[in-house]
């Protein structure tokens, strides 16, 4: 059984109320607690911010982020790819852990509409988020009888595809719950308690047409959706960033920061990994010139240690304290952070969907012409501003660096103009336009929601390996896989599932051989 902590919430109930009384809500999912969902919904996703902070560490390790650090061994599975079922399977309970929580609000809620519409509608949506974390994950999982407690210890396992549909259906649902309980005098706020958008219930809406035309796009021509339209509130434009009140304190830290930054008592955290050659290429000029993110990111930039994944040698640079992905020279933990960057600080907020990764989903659909308008080149284009925006913007929730990411944005691309990879107009074929997107994408995406782009370039196979040298391919040296490229197709389910669901967990996957349903 987990164990719930409950982080600052500043302004809500929920400090003054005892934690096992109210929201020990692991007994029995489909039992309403005698609270209300407002005092259930900042735990739920807080345990999402941890649980994204999982996927994204194992999406920079996979997708090419990251690589081994010198001054340590034993990697294993970690750079030969042969995975075996305790690899990442994390991944898979927790993401069912913070499921039992979303179905305990909607449980609550469901017969009390349109009331509490609003946190009824914000756990729909979160729980379609998290199941299609899992499908991009696994493929087949657990889903319409893997919520119902004790009735059903053995769960059967979806086909995925059938899984995405609902999932976009659950998705105009809650659209369509909101907008009820707009027209509904009385409605139960959430305000406050809901560390997200703080009870903005169009940026929730916006939030579902994003996840949706994840969706879409993952799923085109492979899955028959009943509703391939979006509402008018439209896709996010702004970073979606939980934050209950994260703060220096035991338990408290943003958890990117608590895992690759300080301790909450200013320790080391992990220095078993540093950037990889490969990412650091798409920065120092090899690939592309992108020196202002580069130093925004990095520590001591352009002198970066790196090195490539599997590669085990006396000469592969060490990790320094607070990791190579602080680039702060306030290198002393208990007062560390407030800064650019990825990690920011322990105050900072963790990002659910980035307005740059919207943007992207917003370009490569208009390219393919999944959504009207035809203005690719433009979302390009804001996609790169926005990631600009976000890397400056400090830990607070107001406060942006005194650099003037449109113009650094702009600066990036006169640099770079003779790229199709950033000049767009470059990019001659949709092909070369769609790896344009992918690539933007992943470098927008890199330590931030690194899963995103292990996910695009399973599907895509963009950014382009071109080689196997540090610079042309991300995949380990030492890597096991017979694949063209020598990466892995995907993880395997936990032991647990073999143990305790045998009888529904699928057989003979592999991760050289087995793709999830959208990969190529």
């Amino acid at each position: 059984m987990k164990k719930i902590s409950i982080l600052l919430i500043a302004g809500t109930a929920v400090l003054a109320t005892s934690c096992k009384k109210f929201l020990d809500i692991n007994t029995n999912p489909n039992s309403a607690t005698s609270t209300t969902p407002e005092l259930i919904i900042p735990q739920a996703l807080t345990g999402t911010a941890a649980n994204l902070n999982q996927f994204n560490t194992y999406g920079e390790q996979l997708g090419g982020y990251a690589a081994n650090a010198g001054g340590y061994g034993g990697f294993g599975t970690a750079i030969s790819y042969n995975f075996t079922s305790a690899d990442f399977s994390g991944l898979f309970s927790t993401s069912y852990d913070n499921l039992e929580d979303y179905q305990t609000i909607l449980t609550a809620t469901d017969a009390n509409l349109p009331n509490y519409s609003y946190s009824n509608a914000a756990a729909r949506i979160m729980k379609a988020m998290t199941f299609e974390m899992l499908v991009d994950t696994y493929n087949s999982v657990p889903y319409g009888d893997a919520l119902t407690g004790s009735s059903k210890l053995t769960p059967t396992y979806a086909d995925p595809v059938a899984v995405y549909k609902d999932l976009a259906d659950e998705l105009d649902k809650a659209i369509a719950t909101i907008n009820k309980g707009i027209a509904t005098p009385g409605v139960a706020l959430m305000g406050n308690s809901d560390v997200l958008f703080k009870g903005d219930m169009v940026k929730w809406k916006q939030l579902a047409n994003t996840i949706k035309l994840r969706l879409v796009i993952f799923g085109a021509g492979k899955v028959t959706f009943s509703n391939t339209t979006f509402s008018t509130d439209g896709f996010l434009t702004t970073d979606a960033l939980i934050n209950p009140g994260y703060t220096r304190d035991n338990g408290r830290q943003n958890p990117k920061w608590d895992r690759w930054g300080y301790g909450y008592t200013g320790s080391d955290a992990t220095k078993s990994w540093i950037p990889s050659t490969y990412i650091l290429a798409f920065y120092n000029g090899t690939k592309l010139q992108d020196s202002l993110r580069g130093k925004a990111i990095y520590y001591q930039y352009p002198a970066t240690g790196a090195n490539q994944l599997g590669v085990e040698s006396v000469s592969i640079p060490k990790c320094p304290a607070g990791s190579f992905w602080y680039p702060s020279t306030n290198r002393t933990g208990a007062s560390a952070g407030s800064t650019t960057g990825v990690l920011k600080g322990p105050e900072a907020g963790l990002p659910v969907i980035t307005a740059a990764e919207s943007y992207f989903l917003q370009a490569e659909a208009a390219l393919k012409g999944l959504i009207p308008g035809g203005a690719d080149a433009t979302l390009f284009k804001s996609g790169i501003t926005a990631s600009f925006k976000y890397l400056y913007a400090g830990p607070g929730a107001a406060s942006v660096t005194t650099r003037d990411y449109t113009a650094d944005a702009n600066t990036y691309l006169a640099d770079n103009a003779t790229s199709p990879l950033v000049n767009y107009s470059q990019a001659a074929t949709t092909a070369q336009k769609l790896e344009a997107i992918i690539t933007q994408k992943y470098i927008a995406m890199n330590f931030v929601n690194s899963n995103v782009a292990w996910n695009d370039y399973r599907r895509t196979h963009y950014p382009t390996i071109t080689g196997t040298s540090a610079t042309s391919t991300f995949a380990s040296s030492v890597s096991e896989s017979s694949r063209p490229d020598k990466l892995p197709t995907r993880v395997l389910y936990p032991a647990t599932e073999g143990a305790y669901n045998s009888a529904n967990v699928p057989k003979g996957v592999s991760p050289f051989t087995s793709l999830i349903f959208w990969a190529l």
